[in-house]
């Protein structure tokens, strides 16, 4: 991937995307990189399609929006098809195993990679983790952060709930590990 990583990330609201791009956006501004993030949400808590923006780039970021991603996570059927236009040859595009209508997926991604995110919170952590899940998928396909980045940026959004609660901690951490797994799994 170029200098400039450019990553859509969907789902229906509640999913925690927003969630997602907020820890990437600050992860990368934490290390010293150019990253900006937009919300694009509506009417989501009625049901509706979330999608976050993210941009990390060691220059300056020119557009605040793109027309293609590096990388595109879709969390429901609508994610899919409201994101298929973000996607080319040179995008990875990551899907829960959940969704069981795979008609929609893109033919055109670089890679399509489905993994059981849904499936991995809800049998073996907790699913309030289900977005950790994701942001580990996003780090290990991207490698736009690293893991420790990662982690800190979680204790910058989460670390009062973590002093309130130790094992909240370990299980975001091990969300996030999993996450990493899952996507190096099928790359």
């Amino acid at each position: 991937m170029s200098n400039l990583i450019k990553i859509a990330l969907a789902g229906e609201g509640g999913q925690g995307v927003q969630a997602v791009a907020e820890i990437i956006t600050e992860a990368a501004h934490e290390d010293g990189r150019e990253a900006l993030y937009i919300p694009n949400f509506g009417v989501e808590q009625r049901g509706g399609v979330s999608i976050a923006f993210v941009q990390i780039s060691s220059d300056q970021i020119r557009a605040p929006k793109f027309q293609k991603g590096d990388i595109v996570i879709a969390l429901s059927e609508r994610a899919i098809i409201r994101t298929k236009q973000y996607v080319d040859q040179n995008t990875i595009f990551v899907y829960d195993k959940s969704i069981t209508n795979v008609e929609y997926l893109p033919q055109n991604a670089k890679y399509v990679l489905g993994i059981p995110a849904v499936e991995i919170s809800k049998t073996e952590l907790h699913p309030r983790v289900f977005n950790v899940v994701i942001l580990g998928a996003v780090v290990k396909a991207t490698g736009v952060i690293s893991e420790q980045d990662a982690k800190n940026a979680l204790e910058k959004k989460l670390g009062h709930k973590f002093e309130q609660d130790s094992n909240l901690r370990e299980l975001n951490y091990k969300a996030l590990q999993r996450g990493m797994e899952l996507v190096e799994k099928v790359i």
